[in-house]
C-alpha cells in the first residue's frame, strides 16, 4: 500500500494554489493521473520521486519516504521514472544505458526482448527514432525492479501506430513485474486502456477518482475538464 498525505505550494496555470494530496494506492495498481495542464500533476509525480520537497508524508509498503522535513532521497526509493523527453545517456549504446541503472545483464536482455530491442542493443542512442528511445526509456525504468513506476506523458509525442505498441508494452512490463504504476496523461484513450483507476487532478486537488469507466464514460463534466 502507498499513502500519500501532501501539500505543496505552487504556481498553477491560474495563479498561486496548494497541491493537496490524500491517497491510497494498493499495490501492483494501474493509476492514470489527468488534468489540466498546470494542475500539479508531473510536480506530484517529483514529489514521489524525491526531487521536489513538500509538507506531510509519504510511506510505501510501511517505510517511509516522506515524514515533515525528512526526505528519503532519491536513490534509495525503489522507483523508476520514464520521462517526457527520455533522460538517455546519448553517449552509450542501448544495452549501456540500461547496465548504468543496475549492472545486471540477464535482466536487461529480457527487458530488450520483451519491448522488442534486442537487435539495437549495442546501437547508441542517437540514431533511435522517437518511440525506440522511450521504449528504452521504459526499459531503463524498471532496471532495478521498481516499487514505483512514474510515468509523465510517455506516449505523447509518439504516432499512432508507435502509441498502440508502446501502450501494449507497458501493460505487459507492468503486469510481468507487479510494478505500482503512476502515469501522467491527457489521452483519455490510453488512460482508458491502461489504467485500473483514473484521478483527475484540478488546481492541485483531487476532483474525481474512479474506474475508466466511471471517470470518462458516465462523468461527461470531468471529460469536459480533461479535454480544455
Amino acid at each position: 500500500m502507498i499513502q500519500i498525505d501532501i501539500d505543496k505550494k505552487l504556481h498553477g496555470s491560474r495563479g498561486d494554489m496548494d497541491l493537496d494530496v490524500h491517497l491510497e494506492i494498493p499495490e501492483g495498481q494501474f493509476i492514470a493521473l489527468m488534468g489540466e495542464s498546470g494542475s500539479g500533476k508531473t510536480t506530484l509525480l517529483r514529489v514521489l520521486a524525491g526531487l521536489e520537497k513538500a509538507e506531510g508524508t509519504i510511506t510505501v509498503e510501511g517505510l517511509t519516504w516522506l515524514k515533515q522535513q525528512k526526505m528519503l532521497p532519491p536513490q534509495q526509493r525503489e522507483i523508476g521514472f520514464v520521462f517526457q523527453d527520455y533522460a538517455l545517456f546519448e553517449n552509450m549504446s542501448v544495452e549501456e544505458n540500461l547496465l548504468f541503472v543496475n549492472d545486471d545483464r540477464t535482466l536487461a536482455s529480457e527487458l530488450l526482448a520483451m519491448t522488442e530491442l534486442s537487435r539495437l542493443a549495442p546501437r547508441n542512442v542517437k540514431g533511435l527514432s522517437g518511440g525506440q528511445k522511450q521504449r528504452v526509456s521504459l526499459c531503463r525504468a524498471m532496471m532495478k525492479r521498481p516499487k514505483l513506476l512514474l510515468m509523465d506523458e510517455p506516449l505523447s509525442a509518439l504516432d499512432p501506430a508507435m502509441r498502440t505498441k508502446l501502450q501494449e508494452e507497458i501493460r505487459k512490463l507492468h503486469k510481468t513485474f507487479g510494478t505500482t504504476t503512476i502515469m501522467v496523461s491527457h489521452d483519455t484513450d490510453v488512460s482508458y486502456h491502461l489504467s485500473d483507476r483514473i484521478l483527475v487532478l484540478d488546481h492541485g486537488k483531487i476532483i474525481a477518482d474512479g474506474t475508466p469507466e466511471e471517470i470518462l464514460v458516465k462523468v461527461s463534466t470531468v471529460t469536459y475538464t480533461l479535454n480544455r
